[in-house]
């Protein structure tokens, strides 16, 4: 029995029991298991708005909307009430052979938002599924157009899309690609248009003229071989975030328009309104042939993809030869709970006016990182849309491990790429938490880029 003047002892952490369970039984992703032992996963109790709490009690602001999917802040209340309203009636109905109210409506209000120019939505559960059914609907509708010849396709440098076999095919990180090189086919790789490649005497729109010629001499020499390109609009996220002129999809547009070659639009990431429209395309004023979404189209909620793919493509397909229709399907496809979720988080970018306040809330995120970062030894601070990022000079080993674990201290929940930070929070996110967000990563900043920081390296569960 303790005497009273002997200490209390520390109450063990609620915690420790899901992080034990955790590393017994579930696979994390994206994560070295060797290293789960030394720094065991962040167990979350709940969510509230731009809040995420463990089971101790301790909160930490989601920098990063839990991997770039949560729009509006955790447990919103008119998705949860959406949500519910959908349980008690339809939570899903196989769409082969059926239809239901939340995929129709959901189709009809995204292509509304389109103009009609994307008529048709092909409905999957994740991102890299919605790639694999743009590639495949690109190389069907030439073959089934007597050009099945035009099979290969054509990616940038550093582009992310996936990490399925056929995603990976269009991926260019060594990380997630090197391992199954041997499974993937090649495609064509041409340099990104990411404004930091610049040269003396460039801007941004120089570099996506100099880089869209680089496309069109590939094109104008292979064009009858190739099927579709594939580009993630405005910026390439997994690339550490690298951003791109929106000069650079309209010199594509008009390539792909000379050359007779498909458009494919990676917007999973950056749509939804991240980038300060809610197409990422919108700003470029061009539509592509096929349009991919994810993440957020569900605001953070539930798994749900779509292609959007236009009218003439569709009615290619339109055929009695059953080897001339498109066959894809998913057990899960146009489930009815993420289509709700779906529709509701539209209801919110038109009942909350939430682009023109996300001009205000980047415009606050951009100014205090500019006042804050001063003499700090960063480069390229940049923005687009709700996706701001600063580059790190000379990191140091594991710096993105070393600055995740100190942001934790800090209550900021931020996964950075390699050596750039990005802060891409909900769009939730108020005045007092945007100062609390910058406050805490150039904190952040200070604590793994000190000089003793290096020596005292912790290892923490990410790859």
């Amino acid at each position: 029995m303790l005497s009273p003047a002997s200490p209390t002892p520390p109450a063990a952490s609620r915690n420790a029991d899901w992080q034990q369970r955790s590393r017994r039984h579930v696979w994390h992703p994206c994560t070295q298991s060797i290293r789960l032992e030394a720094v065991p996963p962040l167990p979350i109790a709940r969510g509230e708005g731009v809040w995420l709490i463990d089971h101790d009690g301790r909160r930490y602001l989601d920098a990063t909307s839990s991997w770039w999917v949560n729009l509006f802040g955790h447990a919103h209340p008119a998705i949860n009430a959406a949500l519910k309203e959908q349980l008690d009636t339809l939570p899903h109905v196989m769409l082969a052979g059926c239809t239901h109210a939340p995929a129709v409506e959901l189709a009809e209000r995204l292509s509304a938002l389109t103009g009609g120019a994307l008529g048709h939505c092909f409905y999957a559960s994740d991102g890299a599924s919605a790639v694999e059914i743009a590639l495949k609907m690109s190389f069907h509708a030439w073959r089934n157009a007597g050009r099945g010849g035009k099979r290969r396709f054509v990616a940038l440098r550093q582009g992310y899309h996936g990490e399925t076999l056929g995603a990976l095919h269009v991926t260019d990180v060594a990380v997630f690609r090197d391992a199954y090189a041997p499974l993937l086919g090649e495609a064509h790789l041409v340099p990104s248009p990411d404004a930091r490649g610049a040269l003396p005497g460039e801007d941004a729109t120089a570099v996506a003229r100099r880089e869209a010629d680089a496309l069109g001499a590939l094109l104008a020499e292979q064009h009858d071989s190739i099927a579709a390109v594939i580009v993630e609009p405005l910026v390439q996220c997994a690339a550490g975030m690298a951003m791109h002129d929106p000069e650079y999809l309209r010199l594509v547009r008009a390539l792909c328009d000379r050359y007779g070659v498909h458009l494919i639009a990676d917007e999973i990431a950056v749509g939804c309104g991240r980038t300060g429209s809610f197409f990422a395309c919108e700003q470029a004023g061009i539509w592509p042939d096929f349009l991919c979404l994810s993440k957020g189209i569900s605001g953070g909620y539930l798994p749900l993809a779509l292609v959007m793919a236009r009218e003439a493509i569709y009615q290619g397909f339109v055929d009695a030869d059953v080897a001339r229709s498109f066959l894809h399907s998913h057990s899960y496809t146009g489930n009815a709970l993420a289509c709700r979720a779906a529709l509701a988080t539209l209801e919110l970018f038109e009942r909350e006016d939430v682009l023109n306040r996300n001009r205000a809330r980047a415009a606050r995120i951009l100014q205090r990182l500019q006042q804050g970062l001063g003499t700090r030894p960063v480069a390229h601070l940049r923005q687009r849309g709700m996706i701001s990022a600063f580059d790190v000079r000379e990191p140091g080993e594991r710096f993105a491990e070393r600055f995740h674990l100190a942001a934790r201290d800090q209550g900021l929940l931020m996964r950075p790429i390699g050596g750039t930070v990005y802060l891409m929070p909900p769009y939730a996110i108020a005045d007092h938490e945007i100062d609390r967000l910058v406050e805490g990563t150039l904190a952040t900043l200070d604590a793994v880029a000190a000089p003793h920081a290096a020596r005292e390296v912790r290892d923490v569960a990410l790859a």
